[in-house]
């Protein structure tokens, strides 16, 4: 008997993916609904979510919810947190996928304004964490569950900066570096606490994804410096990593992070 589509099936599972509307968000929500489960997906803006939301459900023919939702305010999570519950009575996948944003300052951090530090480490840690809480909560009471953070490599290793400078891009701000090794911390320790309650608690650190507005140069550069000798690609390099720590396959797995860079993070 092949066991193998069992393990990798959400059929009559709620997923919510924050931030699932587009680019890495939207790839991981579709990889979900594409084994079965029922999604919802966050934005800041109302409209983009539903607009997404319908996208997936036509797609895939599962049921889909867009919610607004932005986690740099604690009453906003608690609400879309209860919608989120309300919709199906329970969640079962919880992908913190919403972050990013640098802010209007530059990223070298002489130059950083505390504003848009704080509001960064808000967006990505702070706004991760009470988004656990609050989920994983309603999840402990049901003693089942599967959480997945996304983090990044900024987190495991220091950038060389003058890829950036070659190019003349703003570059990664540090504040982001700490945010999502906070993540990975999280992530552990989170683990541990929900163990007993047959919460899973993993993340995904992605590498650099090609996008149409990175100078052609720096994806050059940056893919002669990955093993691979590529960047990541929308549309496909994380959906599969998504779907194994959200699905039966991974459920011998926690507190663990998956790296998804091409291996830019071993190569020096």
């Amino acid at each position: 008997m092949n066991q193998l589509p069992a393990l990798f099936t959400l059929q009559g599972k709620v997923a919510l993916i924050t931030g699932g509307a587009r680019n890495l968000g939207y790839d991981i929500a579709s990889s979900l609904a594409a084994a079965g489960a029922h999604v919802i997906v966050t934005s800041r803006q109302h409209a983009t979510a539903a607009t997404a939301a319908d996208a997936l459900g036509r797609e895939y023919n599962v049921d889909t919810l867009g919610l607004e939702l932005d986690q740099r305010r604690h009453e906003a999570i608690a609400a879309a947190v209860t919608a989120a519950h309300a919709w199906k009575g329970q969640i079962d996948i919880l992908v913190n996928n919403a972050g990013g944003g640098s802010g209007k300052s530059a990223g070298h951090i002489f130059e950083r304004s505390p504003a848009d530090v704080e509001e960064l480490v808000q967006t990505n840690l702070i706004g991760v964490l009470h988004c656990c809480q609050a989920v994983g909560r309603l999840m402990a009471a049901r003693r089942t569950g599967k959480i997945i953070n996304i983090a990044s490599i900024a987190g495991l290793l220091g950038r060389d900066r003058r890829m950036y400078e070659r190019h003349q891009m703003k570059g990664q701000p540090v504040d982001y570096a700490a945010a999502k090794a906070g993540v990975l911390g999280l992530t552990r320790d989170l683990a541990g606490v929900l163990s007993p309650f047959g919460v899973h608690v993993n993340a995904i650190s992605p590498g650099g994804f090609a996008r149409e507005n990175l100078p052609p140069g720096f994806i050059q550069d940056y893919s002669d410096r990955t093993p691979l000798g590529r960047m990541g690609r929308d549309g496909v390099d994380l959906k599969g990593a998504a779907l194994f720590l959200a699905a039966p396959a991974s459920d011998y797995i926690t507190g663990q992070n998956l790296v998804v860079d091409g291996g830019f993070s071993i190569w020096h």
